[in-house]
């Protein structure tokens, strides 16, 4: 694809970091990026005494450069926002600017000499009030069929310190940049000649180029910024940019945010085999068929839903036994109203 029909002139991959303070010089927090068919190359910190980025430092420098005169593309390898089950424990409208609100009144974790773990263990904030369980995984998370829960700590590969940590700072960059486009919650298909910042798990990309001397961070955002720019070069990067399918699965991505890359149903893994969860293949509907969390179809009541020509079907909790009522449409992601966090369930009556 020529130059001028590629959709971004720059490419910039950040493996990112949740160590330390915003403030401090974090050797994991690595830039590379691309221009053109150029070789993927590090970006350095400006000159000054800290030999490392801060994530303070990098929040200021991508204010600079995405001001618009060349349409770039930003992938970060931390989560954007949630598991719909956090907004529906704390009551919060499947909203994103309101989450960003929300979040960065709690975890103030861009605040001077701040650790994570200050506001996890009580020292500030109020990161107790906005929590999680370490089991909660976004339905883009499951789609890479490896990906750890965004509430996961303190093990290794987890994201959940880099996520705590970055989102703030993405509330600084969209109040100084609102013309970007953060894929996907402002649409899943980016206007033309925009700069836009997204997700991505660098797993699904870093072993197709080989590592040489780079360490694991610098190979990961390497990988991010030379894959992108192979994907605008062969005119794919479009395809990583479409929704998922089907429809009720690109309205969660809306809200949880999305894996740039990640794809549609699940991938398979070569873990241990796993008991099987379904009682009849894919039909959502049918008496038997339990959902991902444990939620049983029990029967079709005839009974009107809430939701547009839904009709109302009895579900079970397999946890605690649990029945009530839900929409068709929604089955394959309800949550017990009970035991699991999960909205309050339709008349069945």
């Amino acid at each position: 694809m020529t130059q001028s029909h590629r959709m971004f002139a720059r490419t910039i991959g950040i493996d990112y970091s949740g160590a330390e303070t915003a403030e401090a010089s974090l050797k994991g927090l690595r830039v590379y990026e691309t221009f053109g068919d150029s070789e993927a190359c590090e970006v350095l910190p400006p000159p000054g005494p800290k030999k490392y980025w801060t994530r303070r430092g990098l929040a200021e420098w991508l204010k600079q450069e995405l001001d618009g005169a060349r349409p770039t593309i930003v992938v970060i390898d931390h989560a954007f926002s949630f598991p719909m089950r956090y907004f529906e424990r704390h009551g919060l409208e499947p909203d994103w600017p309101t989450f960003l609100d929300d979040f960065c009144r709690h975890w103030p974790t861009d605040q001077p000499h701040t650790y994570v773990d200050f506001v996890r263990h009580g020292n500030v904030g109020n990161g107790g009030a906005r929590t999680g369980e370490r089991r909660w995984r976004r339905l883009t998370e499951e789609a890479t069929g490896s990906a750890k829960s965004v509430f996961h700590f303190d093990v290794q590969g987890s994201v959940a310190k880099s996520t705590h940590a970055g989102i703030p700072w993405l509330k600084h960059i969209r109040a100084a940049r609102p013309e970007l486009h953060f894929w996907p919650f402002d649409g899943w298909t980016p206007a033309a000649g925009t700069s836009v910042i997204a997700e991505t798990y660098p797993r699904l990309w870093s072993s197709a180029y080989s590592k040489g001397d780079r360490t694991s961070d610098q190979h990961d955002a390497y990988a991010i910024a030379r894959w992108l720019q192979e994907a605008d070069q062969r005119g794919e990067i479009i395809n990583a940019l479409t929704a998922p399918e089907p429809e009720p699965i690109a309205a969660t991505g809306l809200v949880e945010g999305w894996i740039l890359g990640a794809s549609w149903p699940p991938q398979k893994t070569k873990s241990a085999p796993r008991k099987k969860r379904t009682a009849s293949g894919n039909k959502t509907t049918e008496p038997g068929f339990i959902n991902r969390n444990l939620q049983e179809v029990v029967t079709h009541t005839g009974l009107p839903g809430n939701d547009h020509n839904q009709v109302t079907y009895i579900l079970r909790c397999q946890s605690c036994e649990h029945r009530y009522g839900a929409n068709g449409s929604d089955i394959f992601q309800r949550r017990c109203p009970v035991c699991g966090a999960g909205r309050p369930g339709l008349p069945i009556s």
